[in-house]
């Protein structure tokens, strides 16, 4: 298995690994996401704004991902630089499940963060990933509140 930075060869393969897993946290999937999901990863990609990790079986497939989006808010006492990394898309193919890959693509993103002065991170975890953040160091907050329209 190679982990690594994924590329802009890889944003098809993305596009359906972010598909598989919004469809598993029960999602029901949308056909006309796929010119979305793209342009999206195109455009963070191409400005930085996002980066993805991707862990790559033997035979050259992408079995899992990681991302996370670099954003600024206004500082605060707690976090007086204002950057936060957004984890995203963490998703591993179901077959390679409970091997660790996750927290290794956890790690890259996290250092990935850090080099760029963030030590912040946040995320909205599934059920199925609450474990793994909680093993790599990640507490539950009731600080969201969200709407819909």
């Amino acid at each position: 298995m190679i982990i690594r930075r994924a590329e802009f060869h890889d944003i098809e393969k993305l596009v359906l690994m972010r598909k598989m897993q919004i469809q598993e946290e029960g999602q029901t999937i949308n056909p006309l996401i796929d010119n979305e999901l793209y342009s999206f990863f195109l455009k963070k990609m191409e400005t930085n704004e996002l980066v993805e990790w991707v862990a790559v079986d033997d035979l050259g497939d992408i079995i899992a991902t990681a991302a996370i989006m670099f954003m600024d808010f206004p500082p605060t006492f707690s976090n007086i630089s204002g950057k936060r990394g957004y984890i995203t898309n963490m998703y591993t193919s179901n077959k390679y499940r409970g091997r660790g890959i996750a927290g290794l693509l956890l790690d890259k993103i996290e250092k990935e963060a850090i080099d760029r002065g963030v030590s912040h991170f946040v995320l909205h975890a599934s059920d199925m990933g609450r474990k793994s953040y909680k093993k790599n160091g990640y507490k539950e907050t009731l600080a969201v509140m969200e709407k819909i329209l």
